[in-house]
């Protein structure tokens, strides 16, 4: 049986095993004079000459040597560890069901899933014919393509109309620059298209010969073009049928659901514009639905004899909107779903007979379901406090099922199907978690905490119930704040292991992301960005005035742009918190900023500001983590990064960390680990990933002192 730790138990634990760093010494950086002149101020940058690995390859043998021994001294003074993540990696591995199966998805005749097997680290992609009693045909067997690779990721998994083609893209290095191969399903023969550094998928005309895909640059990894290929041809003279000419903006190509149209996206933060093209005639020209417009985001639902628009013109929180078929332009768009100043209109999933709106509320996710015929609304709302539901898998126009996902803090992610007709809902299936989850030993609450501007922030939180709210309990706080992306209050069965030991886990849903509607993300980017920061620290500061816990005890985490997130506080409000992982951190802002040569920096402009710009410029540098690092005390800091990182580039953590050392006064830990055969997303495998988390959770424990 199992044992429980108590909260009181874990406090004594902890009194009794004070953490103490080994005596060892850290990785010396070595220094380098590198002035940034802009704006009538220079700035010496000694630790620039880290960017070599990234602007030389394998020829900086000196950078891999630097992170190589950083990594070593993070394994002696994490050796008393070794057996607490040995043990927190098999406690996490045992709550997963090894052999599993997705819930099958219909789509043009054909059933979907994939299946995992024991001990296997990826799956098989398989389809049933007509009937799930019909014989299994294994598509893709991902486990066998990925042996002997320390990375493996496959991905755009696309079923040409005929039923008889697969497409899928690979990547191999963990730098999310994708091959396109191709399966001949009747003969199961696999081809390399020798289409190279592209997203990762590619889109099928109705001819089942032709493909649109969207290729990237080599060295800023912006999607720069959309190109058309004919199967058998060579891919060196594919024509490009669009080109982007602003590198603000992102691009891609999808498939309408109703199969008609080709379409073409491009988009920055503050506008977008489509073109679209029937799918029955790929080589004819792609028409603009509606030229971008400054300001206005818009993307298009294409139904039988009309399209919908959901937008954001003269509508902060966008609405939906409608044009005849054949007239697109904006002077044509007549509202269908007005704005409201209270609900965040996210998007809409298109049926026959249906309509279902995906919206926010109060914070919350929710999703309507429309009638087209009568209008009748209903709303699918839960009792949680705090939780997630959105549609999921739904590629069928031609059906009155739908499928929606739902999970909260205590409630495993659980997929329903819900017929639309009669209302009857179904549960799919619902995430095991083996060991007996209970979900009545836990408890969740959302609170909102205070800003410094009296602005409430949601806070979500989850702990054991026999959790005391005596300010001496451990307890971490997860943050993100940019992007408009919203943090869900969803399960987890890893952080069983935290909460199992007395932890409470809390995210605050600060600005920056989309949480509370459109203008809680406008409030928290460009020339607004320090209420992200100001949030999570109001937020931290909460929590301890409502004794969930203490300095002592308070933790924080977040990565890749809530790792900038965690750079900012700790220079902020380094006395709040006693331990701080930030994982992948976008911590160099100004100098990532500034060299338009770094991947996807040019896309950023929107979020953060052209430092070009002599505002944009000293705004950043108020509250870059690396520009503003100071003499004084820090926490305990354990800092990650991947070598092939393409959206935060090694650099930045490794010359943080670096300059951290260099400035701090105490003695806390400044530990970096760098994954060197991964990037942004770690590892690929189902379980690989666990021993990161493993990691981060024994830097957690070893803080307060927990062995076991």
């Amino acid at each position: 049986m199992k044992k429980t730790i108590t909260t009181s138990l874990l406090t004594i634990t902890c009194m009794m095993n004070a953490q103490i760093w080994p005596d060892a010494k850290p990785p010396i950086a070595e220094k380098q004079d590198h002035i940034r002149e802009i704006h009538g101020e220079k700035v010496n940058d000694p630790y620039y000459w880290m960017i070599d690995y990234f602007k030389k390859g394998k020829d900086s043998t000196k950078v891999v040597n630097y992170l190589t021994a950083e990594n070593a001294y993070l394994e002696t003074m994490m050796a008393d560890t070794k057996q607490l993540r040995d043990n927190l990696y098999q406690e996490m591995k045992a709550r997963i069901k090894e052999k599993d199966e997705s819930v099958p998805v219909f789509k043009n005749g054909y059933y979907y899933y994939s299946r995992t097997e024991t001990g296997k680290q990826y799956f098989k992609y398989c389809r049933k014919k007509g009937s799930l009693s019909a014989p299994e045909e294994i598509l893709l067997d991902v486990d066998q393509m990925a042996e002997g690779k320390a990375y493996y990721a496959a991905t755009g998994f696309s079923i040409s109309p005929d039923n008889s083609k697969l497409i899928f893209g690979v990547d191999d290095v963990s730098r999310r620059q994708y091959s396109l191969f191709l399966k001949d399903l009747n003969t199961a023969k696999i081809t390399d298209l020798g289409i190279k550094n592209t997203e990762g998928n590619a889109v099928w005309a109705a001819d089942n010969k032709t493909i649109f895909y969207t290729a990237k640059n080599d060295v800023t990894l912006l999607s720069e073009k959309i190109k058309r290929h004919t199967l058998g041809t060579d891919p060196s003279k594919d024509a490009v049928v669009y080109e982007e000419k602003d590198n603000t903006n992102y691009i891609g190509v999808g498939k309408s659901k109703n199969e008609k149209y080709i379409m073409i996206y491009s988009s920055a933060t503050t506008s977008s514009e489509v073109r679209y093209l029937p799918a029955d005639n790929p080589n004819g020209g792609f028409k603009v639905f509606q030229p971008r417009m400054k300001d206005v985001l818009y993307d298009i639902t294409p139904l039988e004899d009309k399209f919908l628009i959901t937008t954001n013109k003269d509508a902060l929180n966008f609405k939906v909107m409608e044009t005849p078929i054949n007239k697109t332009g904006v002077e044509n768009w007549k509202d269908l779903v007005p704005h409201r100043k209270d609900v965040l209109m996210l998007g809409i999933d298109e049926f026959k007979n249906f309509l279902v709106f995906s919206e926010r509320q109060n914070g919350l996710s929710q999703l309507v379901i429309q009638d087209r015929k009568t209008q009748k609304k209903e709303f699918l709302k839960f009792d949680e406090p705090a939780y997630m539901i959105r549609s999921m898998n739904n590629p069928e126009y031609n059906t009155d099922n739908f499928r929606f996902a739902y999970t909260s803090m205590i409630t495993p992610s659980s997929q329903y199907e819900q017929n639309l007709v009669t209302g009857k809902r179904t549960l799919l299936k619902q995430q095991e978690v083996l060991g007996g989850y209970d979900k009545n030993l836990y408890a969740t609450e959302r609170v909102f905490a205070t800003a410094k501007d009296g602005t409430k922030i949601p806070v979500s939180i989850v702990y054991k119930k026999n959790f005391e709210k005596n300010g001496k309990n451990p307890l971490l706080l997860y943050g993100y704040g940019s992007y408009g992306n919203s943090m869900e209050a969803t399960f987890s069965s890893t952080r069983l292991s935290l909460l199992d030991r007395g932890f409470a886990f809390a995210i605050a849903h600060i600005r920056g992301g989309q949480e509370m509607g459109r203008q809680w993300y406008e409030d928290g980017k460009m020339m607004k960005k320090i209420n992200t920061f100001t949030d999570f620290i109001d937020a931290g500061e909460f929590l301890v005035k409502e004794k969930y816990t203490s300095p002592e005890h308070l933790y924080a985490q977040g990565g890749s742009a809530g790792g900038l997130l965690m750079g900012a506080v700790v220079n902020m409000k380094p006395e709040l918190w006693n331990g701080v992982i930030a994982q992948v951190p976008f911590v160099d802002v100004v100098n990532t900023m500034l060299d338009e040569s770094i991947p996807l920096t040019t896309n950023e402009y929107d979020e953060w500001g052209n430092p070009n710009n002599k505002d944009a410029y000293f705004y950043m540098k108020s509250y870059s983590p690396y520009e503003n690092i100071q003499k004084k005390n820090y926490p305990n800091i354990l800092i990650t990064t991947g070598l092939h990182d393409s959206q935060v580039q090694y650099f930045e953590p490794a010359k943080w960390a670096a300059k951290l050392r260099d400035l701090k006064t105490d003695k806390n830990a400044v530990l970096l680990k760098t994954e060197m055969a991964y990037g942004h997303g770690g590892a690929s495998g189902r379980f690989d990933y666990l021993k990161d988390v493993a990691w981060d959770y024994a830097f957690l424990l070893k803080l307060e002192g927990i062995t076991k």
